[in-house]
């Protein structure tokens, strides 16, 4: 989950998508079940029941006035949990010492919708939600929003007090080989099909030509390109990206279905249209490799959804502190 930042398309409502909602809470709870370690889906429901809800409010306004609000929001999420666990430490905003301004963190959004959310549930339930269980909830109602699945989030996360540039330091980024890929997402528990899942969200977004330069001009020792760029893609990419020209250009992370939430950057992957190198890697392993392929053609992608949704569940538990080991902070960007 880049590595980039990510750009996803509006919401718009219609009946068929209600019955898909209904039936994905129904199909997915029975997936990754109510409860995560010590989190527990409905965590809130006796104290502030009008949390999840509000955070939802909250993400629908922000994607309305902001159609690139989901994709910084899903990007947070996975930048969080991958440092110091899943304890809203992203979010503390303390200068040139903070975690926000590591090298893999460049691009990072979403921010002020947090802090939105935050102060309306303060107005609503003083001291009672952390911002680590907003950022969770704001990641997937962002993926709901985008046509993606909805799932269960699994709260009581409490907020950390650390935020040092220094433990960022191991992030993944997308010029790492597939064996560094593996190790950092296994360090974090997380499994071959994980990291497959999870990169994946790369299905909607955008990113920069900052993020490509080195697969597209310096991969190879001669200056070459990446050869697991498609030969009829290359040149494409180059054209948006040209060797001397604006790094802070933007293109889609998947070009063929970049407003949609569904299984078709893993056929990008195959077919060589990856966009960031990170993507394409996944298909240097036969582990990440066979992951890929199963989720390409009918079967495999409507299995896809369900099983995002669990990697995205499980990420949420990475590290997580639960009662006296954290705290709710007042406002998101600073400890208490």
């Amino acid at each position: 989950m880049e590595f980039s930042p990510f750009q996803m398309p509006v919401y718009s409502s219609n009946s068929g998508l209600i019955i898909l909602f209904l039936l994905s809470i129904c199909c997915i709870n029975h997936l990754v079940g109510f409860s995560e370690g010590q989190l527990r889906v409905g965590f809130y429901s006796p104290t502030c029941p009008r949390a999840e809800s509000i955070v939802r409010s909250v993400v629908r306004e922000a994607t309305l006035s902001n159609p690139r609000t989901p994709p910084l929001l899903l990007r947070l999420q996975f930048h969080d949990c991958m440092v110091e666990g899943c304890d809203g430490s992203i979010l503390i905003d303390n200068g040139d010492e903070g975690e926000r301004l590591a090298a893999g963190n460049q691009g990072l959004g979403g921010f002020d919708v947090i802090e939105k959310a935050k102060a309306s549930l303060e107005r609503v339930c003083r001291g009672v939600v952390s911002c680590s269980d907003i950022v969770a909830l704001a990641a997937r109602d962002s993926v709901f929003l985008s046509h993606g699945p909805f799932y269960q989030v699994p709260t009581g996360r409490r907020d950390g007090r650390v935020s040092d540039i220094s433990r960022a330091a191991n992030l993944p980024d997308v010029d790492d080989s597939i064996q560094l890929l593996k190790s950092k997402f296994r360090q974090k528990g997380l499994s071959n099909k994980d990291l497959v899942l999870l990169s994946a969200a790369h299905t909607i977004g955008t990113t920069a030509c900052f993020f490509i330069k080195t697969r597209l001009y310096n991969f190879t020792r001669g200056g070459g390109a990446d050869p697991a760029i498609s030969p009829r893609f290359l040149p494409e990419l180059k054209a948006k990206c040209p060797f001397r020209g604006d790094v802070n250009v933007r293109l889609p992370l998947d070009p063929v279905t970049e407003d949609t939430f569904d299984a078709r950057i893993l056929e990008n992957i195959r077919d060589g249209l990856a966009v960031i190198g990170s993507d394409a890697r996944l298909y240097d392993d036969g582990s990440t490799k066979e992951v890929v392929d199963s989720y390409i053609g009918s079967r495999g992608s409507s299995a896809f959804g369900q099983d995002f949704a669990e990697a995205m569940v499980k990420m949420g538990n990475i590290g997580v502190k639960t009662g006296s080991q954290g705290e709710i902070r007042r406002i998101c960007s600073a400890v208490n």
